[in-house]
Formats: C-alpha cells, sequence, structure tokens
C-alpha cells in the first residue's frame, strides 16, 4: 500500500471558494480560559488523517489513550482515517485540522489560492525513498542510478521527475518504468529500484530478509516538511486557541510515542488500528524509524517538536518549485501559534527528558 505526496482531491477549487464564503460567519474561540485560568472548554474536534490508522499517526493515539486531548479542553477528538485528501476536509470544514504533507497542501495552495496554511509538522524529513535490494540494483548513491530500471507510480512521477531535475541526472541514462503500488516487482529483481517510503516498503523487505538499501530523496535534493498539521486561515484567526489546545495535546502524546515506541506500536494494533490486519513487527519499525529519524532533529532539540526551521521552510518551497510550482514560505506556513504554544508552555519543550 502506498499514496502520493500530490494527491489533491477533486473539486478543490469549489470547496476552497466555500470555504472563503463561509468565514465571514464563524465564530471565534470558544469559552476560551478565564481570569481565574481555568482549563479552557473547546467541545469537539477532529482530525483528518492522509492514511489509514497504522503507526503513522502514534501521537495522536497517545494524545487521546493517556487523556491529553481531554486535558486540553475537548470532549472528544474524531481521529478520521484514510486515504483522503486532507486539504478537502479542512476546507470543507469536515475536520478542525488535517495531517498531511507540504507537497500536497503547497499545491492546492499554490494552483488553487486556497486559504490553507502549515503550523507544524511531525515528520522533520520526508520518507520518499528510492528503494532497492543489495543484491539486486543496490543504489546507495546518484552514480548507482546510471543504467537502472525504476518503478514509479503516476501520482509520484511529479515528484521523481523533481528529484532527477534538481540532481541534474538526465533521464535518458536510466528507465522510468510505470507500475502500481505492489512493490513485488523489485521484491522478484523484475526492476533495480522502486519509488517507496522508508516507513513501508523499505520496512517490507527488510522483515522479508531482502537487506533493503535506500535512496532518501530528503538527502538527496528534494527536502521537504512531512505529517504536516494543515488548518484553514479563519480558524488561525477565529479559533486559535483551539489550535493551539490541539498542539499542546498533539505534542505531549508524540512526546510519549517517541520515549517508547515499541508500547506506541503496540497500542496501534491493539486499540486503534485493528481493522487494518497490522503487524506489530512492521509497525514496531515503523514506529522505530519515526522516532529515530524523522520526527526529531537538531531543529527540534533546539525548538521542540513540531518546529520547522526556516531553512527547512525553504527547502520545501524550493521542492515545490522543482515540480513547476511557484509559492513562498508566508503563504504555505504560520508557525505563530506553535512559537506561543512553547512560549505558553515551555516545560513541553524538553521531549526527550520525559520519563
Amino acid at each position: 500500500m502506498h499514496r502520493s505526496a500530490t494527491r489533491v482531491a477533486r473539486g478543490v477549487a469549489v470547496v476552497a471558494l466555500l470555504a472563503l464564503s463561509l468565514s465571514a460567519c464563524a465564530g471565534g474561540d470558544a469559552n476560551v480560559a478565564g481570569a481565574d485560568g481555568a482549563t479552557a472548554s473547546f467541545g469537539d474536534a477532529s482530525i483528518q488523517f492522509s492514511w489509514i490508522k497504522n503507526a503513522e499517526f502514534m501521537g495522536e493515539y497517545l494524545a487521546d489513550e493517556n487523556g491529553y486531548f481531554t486535558d486540553a479542553g475537548f470532549d472528544t477528538v474524531d481521529m478520521i482515517e484514510g486515504p483522503a485528501s486532507i486539504e478537502a476536509a479542512v476546507l470543507s470544514g469536515n475536520a478542525d485540522m488535517g495531517i498531511g504533507n507540504a507537497i500536497s497542501t503547497g499545491t492546492i495552495v499554490a494552483n488553487e489560492g486556497a486559504p490553507l496554511k502549515i503550523i507544524g509538522a511531525t515528520y522533520q524529513k520526508n520518507p520518499y525513498t528510492i528503494l532497492s535490494l543489495a543484491d539486486k540494483g543496490n543504489i546507495a548513491t546518484l552514480d548507482d542510478l546510471q543504467g537502472k530500471t525504476i518503478g514509479v507510480q503516476a501520482s509520484n512521477l511529479s515528484l521523481w521527475e523533481a528529484f532527477l531535475k534538481v540532481n541534474n541526472i538526465d533521464e535518458s541514462s536510466l528507465t522510468t518504468l510505470p507500475v502500481q503500488y505492489d512493490p513485488t516487482a523489485l521484491f522478484t529483481g523484475e526492476v533495480d529500484g522502486w519509488f517507496s517510503y522508508l516507513t513501508n516498503e523499505s520496512i517490507d523487505a527488510e522483515l522479508n530478509g531482502l537487506n533493503p538499501v535506500n535512496l532518501p530523496l530528503a538527502d538527496f535534493g528534494l527536502p521537504f516538511v512531512s505529517e504536516t498539521f494543515t488548518v484553514t486561515d479563519d480558524a488561525i484567526r477565529n479559533d486559535r486557541e483551539k489550535l493551539k489546545a490541539l498542539l499542546v495535546a498533539e505534542i505531549r502524546g508524540w512526546t510519549d510515542a517517541i520515549n517508547d515506541p515499541a508500547a506506541a506500536a503496540k497500542l496501534t494494533v491493539d486499540t486503534y488500528g485493528p481493522t487494518f490486519d497490522l503487524s506489530i513487527e512492521k509497525e514496531t519499525r515503523q514506529a522505530e524509524i519515526q522516532s529515530r529519524d524523522l520526527v526529531v532533529s537538531s531543529e527540534t532539540l533546539a525548538n521542540g517538536l513540531f518546529s520547522i526551521s526556516t531553512d527547512l521552510q525553504e527547502q520545501s518551497i524550493d521542492t515545490l518549485a522543482a515540480t513547476g510550482l511557484t509559492i513562498t514560505a508566508n503563504q504555505l506556513f504560520d508557525l505563530s501559534l506553535l512559537a506561543e504554544v512553547y512560549a505558553e508552555n515551555p516545560d513541553l519543550l524538553a521531549y526527550g527528558n520525559q520519563p
């Protein structure tokens, strides 16, 4: 199973116009904390996931399981499983927040002028990779791509072409083979490489004893943030405290997850994803990879989980430019809510020091 960074929901432009027309009628934060410092009451909230309920969203599960959403002032938080266009869900008002990626959201903002902003990112490093096997392909460097056949899904073709462009790789120096999402052709040696996820097909190869070799896009010219929190401009103006409360609970949940990824994986399999035929082995590896390689960085150590440095914002914009889109960092990102969260809750910064 796999999905695209550039999945755009049909009719999203209509949804964007609807969202703009409704914004004038939107109310502000309800029942925020009073002068006595009492916890705000936000009622119900909803978060749209881009994918199924696997370990990708383990921090959200722990925020729910450990009562952090309740502590933040929510009666319930509906975690809506995908696959889905998180942008369409947020623009339509079906979700307060969506968890997606900078390329998908940036595409809609650039092409449709959608009133959306990214207010934080779980993954400091996107999980896209060119996967090969040590005894077939063995693609560990850009030079190793020479003369190879790479399976690329139609939905990821623009990102693949951007990868070739930024690395000055002539398309004629290799073969791009249109494929679907089942990586069996890689595992049986029919192709040399496969456009993949570090947290999906690469783990499948590892668990099947196939000695995977990865060429991560983030390390080779296409760094952009992923698992991004996307909201409407109107919500930033009128439901600011509600969004900040969601971020507080999310930070606490992800702090627990990265400090005990095995427990987070078990919770995923046993409680939140039992209908998806998940294996504890794969979810544990995904939880470990996320906790070690994707969620934390020098930026998060300095400024807290979900932070996006100015450099990484610009790198995300550069990646969008490589796919042919024109957009600025100010049009796509608003990190002011996260800054306020940490200013008001400095204890949340020390995620690595939790028991």
